[in-house]
């Protein structure tokens, strides 16, 4: 246990970088080179991340809805607005990344060790069942606090660092994807375990044949939020740990641009604008299909643990995608196989809101075919962002890590905030309350919501990647090459 302790939490790296420039510098002493254990340190960051993430895109909608008896309108406006406040906080603390002192372990990772703690807690008072028979207007009240407190603090504060933290770790474009597909499949893990154990653990049926009810159990969903945030913890401890920053950018360019200074070269940079207005329909599209999950299964369909299922059909589906992404991103290029990905996610939503199964289990099956499209895509995201990065530093002359993935978090907090807010406005739209959960009209309402919306956000995904979005397979080896030879001079 000691050796274990000393293990997560007593990492001693000594100081490894020189003062010659961006690239990469090995310690006489025996500094590793990047390899297997940076990137399953890496995916275990996003493991911790979206135990706390997933969950309350998932399930945050479904149990203030359903076990604090909150309107669905409420509640997604109520997100909405906090997650504007992230306009706020992501550019903050990208500037506060770019200014932090270097220490030993790096300029990023600290970060994960001082803020896991909190954003455990704060995801884990998310849910506090304990509160669901108080007034209303207490309810809303927690929610609105917590959640800022938990999403626009805690978790901006410690998912900025963790975002930038890919750029530092290698300058290479092969490694840089290789992060990217393992930090999906940090991800992905998170979500399988999420969206099986919580149908499976946390749904109560009440009542027998066509009478039969499946509803959420407010105490043993907060049982399970708990259980989530104790994990996340120790996969931020692990991912500091195992992962090592081994890039730094020539001392002369450390200092960073003043805000307006970000700000212009924001919007002045295609691929920076390009690649924020992805990522908003893309979380969009991604987000209502996920959150509306926790309705089409217990309330169209009748039956929650056919999502837990429908969560190992995706996994399989996201791990064909892992196997494939790298040589087919290597042959055609990210964006490439990104928008043709999209593409085949939005053929089949449409598929399913013209055809609507009444099986259960054929529903299942074929959304594994969207999750198949969208995996293609997941697994190449994050390097995208890294290619943008790259981008902007030849364009600008200084290197951003920081402020660029403050503001594309902040455009993906944007496609979070659009999915709750747009999901619960549509709810409310189609008549959905605790009284009318299972009335046939609103159950075809869920349905139409839950694939339809998802589809038109996919198509309009695939052509900012493929009209708008500079950085297609030519470009990126370009700028790969200018700034090794920058950096080499």
């Amino acid at each position: 246990m000691h050796d274990f302790l000393r293990f997560v939490f007593l990492p001693a790296m000594r100081p490894y970088y020189t003062s010659k420039g961006a690239v990469p510098m090995l310690r006489e002493e025996g500094l590793r080179p990047f390899g297997v254990r940076d990137k399953i340190g890496y995916l275990l960051g996003d493991l911790g991340n979206d135990f706390t993430f997933l969950l309350a895109s998932s399930f945050l909608l479904k149990f203030y809805t359903d076990v604090m008896g909150v309107s669905p309108l409420t509640v997604g406006l109520l997100m909405m607005v906090t997650r504007f406040l992230d306009a706020f906080t992501d550019v903050a603390m990208g500037r506060i990344c770019d200014h932090s002192r270097r220490t030993a372990a790096g300029k990023f990772k600290p970060w994960l060790r001082r803020m896991c703690v909190p954003v455990a807690l704060l995801s884990f008072l998310l849910y506090p069942a304990f509160l669901a028979a108080a007034p209303t207007i207490v309810k809303v009240v927690w929610l609105f606090g917590v959640y800022i407190l938990w999403g626009s603090v805690c978790y901006t504060a410690i998912n900025i660092p963790y975002g930038s933290m890919a750029s530092a770790i290698s300058p290479e474009a092969g490694d840089r994807q290789s992060l990217s597909t393992w930090r999906t499949m940090g991800g992905m893990f998170a979500g399988v375990a999420v969206s099986v154990v919580v149908p499976l653990l946390a749904y109560d049926t009440v009542g027998t044949g066509e009478e039969a009810r499946v509803v959420l159990n407010g105490g043993r969903f907060m049982l399970l939020a708990g259980v989530f945030s104790l994990l996340a913890v120790a996969c931020y401890l692990l991912c500091y740990r195992l992962v090592t920053e081994r890039v730094r950018v020539r001392s002369a360019e450390q200092k960073p641009p003043s805000f307006l200074d970000m700000i212009k070269n924001a919007v002045k940079n295609r691929a920076l604008i390009s690649i924020i207005a992805a990522s908003v329909v893309m979380l969009f599209a991604q987000l209502t299909l996920q959150s509306m999950a926790g309705y089409v299964f217990p309330n169209y369909y009748r039956n929650a643990a056919a999502q837990s299922a429908s969560t190992l059909v995706m996994g399989i589906a996201m791990a064909v995608a892992a196997a494939v992404a790298k040589p087919l991103a290597a042959r055609f290029g990210k964006a490439e196989i990104s928008a043709v990905s999209n593409v085949f996610a939005a053929a089949v939503s449409l598929a399913l809101w013209l055809w609507r199964p009444q099986n259960v289990w054929v529903y299942v099956a074929v959304q594994g075919l969207c999750w198949l499209g969208l995996g293609l895509f997941s697994m190449v995201s994050w390097a995208l962002i890294t290619d943008v990065i790259d981008h902007a530093e030849l364009k600008n002359g200084v290197r951003e890590d920081g402020a660029v993935y403050a503001l594309y978090s902040f455009a993906r907090k944007l496609g979070q905030a659009a999915a709750a807010g747009f999901s619960g406005v549509l709810l409310g739209a189609v008549g959905y309350s605790e009284a009318t959960a299972f009335d046939p009209a609103v159950t075809r309402g869920i349905f139409t919501v839950s694939t339809l919306v998802p589809a038109i956000g996919f198509l309009l995904l695939a052509a900012v990647l493929w009209f708008w979005y500079p950085l297609h397979k030519r470009q990126v080896q370009e700028n790969t090459e200018a700034l090794k030879q920058k950096h080499n001079e």
